[in-house]
């Protein structure tokens, strides 16, 4: 499963918080911790981080703690994600080397590639700013909608033919009261 670390996470709230921090001020990391219930230790080597890549401003003295070092908007989720845990990597075909023993003979390196690649576009296009929003967020509504994407992956690795096209989900429409919902169960193909 893809999944970010706690790490990761944790570094993207600081920055959520200090994007959403009224006029830029700075907030410790004792503070961000405090406020989330985040553990200050591991908060602070997170911030510390942070700011030796250049996302973040120090302040020393008693009143410092740390700041955005760019606007909230020229800070990518995908920047901070990469800076704390390193590169995404959904299998071991996306890494340097790139080979496993069924790479010669592996009909989904394509597909994944795409999804792999899909990932990491949609991190690049969210920022913190969008983060600190409460409405939806112009780089989410940018992308695909999620019929579309379910459809797309269905098709990427689910490609139909006589010995699987009993076996892949249909994605069908269900009345429901005065609603529509998608649907995923399997469907026979026999009954349609």
């Amino acid at each position: 499963m893809l999944k970010l670390t706690k790490k990761a996470d944790y570094g993207l709230i600081a920055l959520k918080h200090l994007a959403t921090s009224a006029g830029g001020v700075s907030s410790s990391a004792k503070d961000i911790a405090e406020c989330y219930g985040i553990p200050q230790p591991l908060l602070a080597k997170i911030l510390q981080k942070l700011t030796k890549i250049g996302l973040l401003q120090s302040l020393p003295g008693s009143s410092g703690g740390y700041r955005l070092a760019r606007e909230a908007s020229k800070i990518t989720a995908l920047e901070v994600i990469r800076a704390i845990d390193g590169p995404i990597i959904l299998t071991a075909c996306f890494t340097a080397h790139g080979e496993c023993e069924q790479s010669e003979k592996c009909n989904v390196r394509e597909p994944l590639r795409k999804v792999h690649e899909g990932i990491l576009q949609l991190l690049n296009t969210i920022t913190i700013s969008d983060m600190s929003k409460d409405e939806p967020t112009n780089a989410l509504l940018r992308t695909t909608p999620p019929r579309q994407w379910i459809r797309e992956c269905y098709r990427l690795c689910c490609p139909i033919s006589p010995r699987n096209s009993a076996m892949r989900p249909a994605v069908t429409t269900l009345s429901v009261g005065n609603r529509k919902k998608l649907s995923t169960m399997p469907v026979s193909r026999s009954r349609r």
